[in-house]
This record gives C-alpha cells, structure tokens and sequence, in this order.
C-alpha cells in the first residue's frame, strides 16, 4: 500500500511541477497585456488631452504599475513553489528504481549552462515594462507625481533584484533543507524501532 501511495504522490507532484510552469506563462502573458492597455490610456490621456491629461497620466502610471507588480508577485511565488516541490521529490524520491531522476540531473546541468539561458522569473522582461511605465509620469511635468512614481518605480526593481538573488541560491538551501528533515525523520525512525525491540524483548 506505501508503495501505491508513494507512487501517486510522486506523479501529483510532477503534475503540479507541470501545470505551475504553465501557468507561470501564461500569468506573465496576461499581466503584460493588462499593464500595455494601461500604459496606452495613460500616454493617451497626456497626449490628447491637455488639461486633465498631464495629471491623470502621471496618476495612472502608478496604477499601471500595480498589476505590474502582482504579475511579477504571482510568477515569483509559482517559481518558488516549483522549484521546493522539485528539492523534495530529488531528495524523497530520486533514487529509488525505476522513478526517474529530472530532477538530480536539471540541478548538475545547470551551473554547465552558458550565459543567455531563459530566465524562469522574466525579471528582464518585468524590469523594461517598469522603466517604460515611467514614461507618462515623466511626460506630465508634474514634479510630486514624478517623484512618487520614481520611488515606486525604484522599489519594484529592488523587490525584482532581491527576488531573482533569492531564485539563484534556492535551491541549494532548499536541498540541504530537504536533506536534513530526511536525515532527522530517519533518525526518529531507528529511534521507534530500537524502542519497539526493546519493549519486545522485554
């Protein structure tokens, strides 16, 4: 029965890995489209309309800028979450005859990698969408509105540095992490057995 159930938890795992990376696309493709309806309105408020426009512009730059950063927020925790779920399965499961190793080999491939390899976070992609939401807060002229945009602005791209620092060393901790609740469960195991065989004895 453990080995039924050991199977069937691997395969949901893997199937969850599966749908998570899609979704991770298809999270990043909606939240650009939104952000691009946005940031047209707000170019063509400033543009086209002279009175309202310059000021309401630079208003919408910052909540342009919002679906921008839960975009970013969901891709991020998706990631996260696929990689932990793949540290657990390596260290759980992989191993074992006839379960595959993805896992254990996508880690050793990765540091061989060159350069310019695809980037699971699309932190470049999200940092030039936040330089050009700038653009109708610089276009308005409106000093105060400019310079809460810039602080906003500045804050989303340390919030994309420190999350793509934390995707880089993620799974090593997690590994290790995975590694000694393995290490401890295993103990507490031998542990509950010697304590059985001596009541037993006795």
């Amino acid at each position: 029965m453990d080995g039924e159930l050991d199977r069937a938890e691997f395969q949901a795992l893997r199937d969850t890995i599966r749908e998570r990376g899609t979704r991770r696309v298809t999270v990043f493709w909606a939240t650009t489209a939104f952000w691009a309806t946005l940031l047209m309105a707000a170019i063509g408020l400033v543009a086209f309309a002279p009175t309202l426009g310059p000021r309401a512009g630079a208003f919408l730059t910052l909540v342009s800028l919002l679906p921008l950063a839960a975009g970013f927020e969901a891709v991020f925790a998706l990631h996260v979450g696929v990689e932990r779920i793949g540290r657990y399965l390596q260290v759980f499961y992989e191993g074992r005859e006839p379960l595959p190793a993805w896992e254990r080999t996508a880690m050793a491939i990765g540091p061989s990698l060159p350069k310019g390899q695809p980037d699971p976070l699309f932190s470049a992609m999200f940092a030039a969408a936040g330089v050009l939401n700038l653009a109708p807060a610089l276009l308005s002229r409106r000093p105060a509105l400019t310079l809460a945009a810039l602080v906003a602005h500045g804050l989303f791209g340390l919030r994309l540095f420190r999350a793509r620092r934390f995707a880089a060393r993620q799974r090593g901790e997690d590994l290790g992490r995975f590694e000694q609740i393995r290490d401890g469960l295993g103990g507490a195991r031998k542990g509950q057995e010697g304590s059985s065989s001596n009541r037993t004895a006795h």
